[in-house]
């Protein structure tokens, strides 16, 4: 059975700019594990315009920075996961975490609905209009 994902952005507010949430499986995966008063990645860098997002899986394989907490990542350390095509799968593993957070449970998704997903959230830039 594989997990489904679902890419968020969060309206900008005082303190940020529009950020990502991601949903796996109903349960936001950074708040859970950067604390309250953390973010994930600003919009505007992780769903760039160009579509070049380090979101898009690879036979190779990247780490991605997901989100960081409210003392700076510089500080306690960044969540981030190591994100790699094996063929119809996209598989999340090998998670790096803040100082003394949980690491998230590997993740596997159905190669199809995750890049639908990117592409979805890709393609919705209403976080850009003024």
């Amino acid at each position: 059975m594989f997990n489904r994902l679902n890419v968020n952005v969060l309206p900008p507010g005082p303190r940020w700019a529009a950020q990502l949430q991601f949903w796996v499986d109903g349960e936001e995966v950074v708040a859970e594990t950067v604390g309250e008063g953390g973010r994930g990645p600003f919009a505007e860098e992780a769903l760039p315009g160009d579509g070049h997002t380090p979101l898009w899986a690879t036979d190779e394989g990247r780490r991605v920075v997901l989100g960081e907490p409210d003392c700076t990542g510089g500080c306690c350390g960044y969540l981030s996961v190591f994100v790699q095509r094996h063929g119809g799968i996209v598989e999340w593993s090998d998670w790096q975490v803040p100082v003394d957070q949980v690491r998230p449970p590997t993740f596997h998704f159905d190669a199809d609905q995750y890049d639908g997903e990117v592409t979805r959230a890709l393609a919705d830039r209403w976080w850009q209009v003024q």
